[in-house]
């Protein structure tokens, strides 16, 4: 029976494969401009109908060999100028975004939708220690800012997705590390962790104050509890 599972199995993914050879991606038999306009609709296409950003390799199954997927972007992007929304490279591929000047449109019209991550600006602080030194332990960020950070703290930002555990550190006892995630990349609108801004792009948007931080002020709750940490931390 398990041969024969193995069969019919196999026998679904040369039905895959022989579908996949009659996609006709490189359309040779149409001229130059009108090939160009129906890969840069099926990107558009593809973009849009997914929930996660697609990825570069995800595109490259559906345009010729030859097709420079960067370009296809720049023009689909070019066309959507003065549109309410753009193709945004974020999270590693391409995603669909409304513009954020319509954002109170979208809330009056149809409410908040999908729950937004509430996020203190004690925790942004914290998460954007870690993305900048990852992969760090949690009493290295407490090292850090000179506060315990508490389990409970590091667990609200897992539970948010946020945060991941990262690999063992060598240092004695070998304590778990920290990682940020594809969903902190999502939050922050980030295509890589080289995107990151400095600390004084962050001032000049309100999200930190170097005033406050040295004043000690901007980080009250390190220590406190979190209802959402229902997550087991390791330390």
């Amino acid at each position: 029976m398990a041969e024969g599972a193995s069969r019919r199995g196999g026998s679904r993914s040369d039905d895959r494969r022989s579908a996949d050879q009659l996609f006709d991606r490189e359309l040779d038999h149409l001229p130059p401009e009108v090939r160009w306009r129906e890969w840069m609709n099926r990107v558009e296409a593809t973009i849009f109908a997914a929930s996660e950003p697609v990825g570069r390799e995800t595109l490259a199954r559906i345009v010729g060999k030859s097709c420079s997927i960067d370009l296809l972007i720049d023009d689909i992007r070019e066309e959507l100028r003065g549109r309410p929304y753009d193709l945004v490279a974020v999270a590693g591929g391409w995603k669909h975004l409304t513009r954020p000047a319509y954002a109170d449109a979208i809330r009056a019209a149809v409410g908040d939708g999908e729950k937004a991550t509430d996020l203190t600006q004690s925790e942004v602080l914290v998460l954007m220690c870690i993305a900048y030194f990852q992969p760090i332990t949690r009493a290295e960020l407490s090292s850090f800012f000179g506060k315990e950070i508490s389990r409970d703290f590091i667990g609200h930002l897992r539970g948010a997705g946020m945060l991941a555990s990262g690999p063992r550190s060598p240092t004695p006892g070998a304590p778990y590390t920290y990682v940020t995630t594809k969903e902190f990349l999502l939050e922050f609108g980030l295509d890589t962790l080289r995107d990151l801004p400095d600390f004084e792009a962050l001032e000049d948007a309100g999200l930190l104050s170097k005033e406050r931080l040295l004043a000690g002020d901007i980080l009250p709750d390190f220590s406190s509890s979190h209802q959402n940490a229902d997550l087991e931390i390791e330390d």
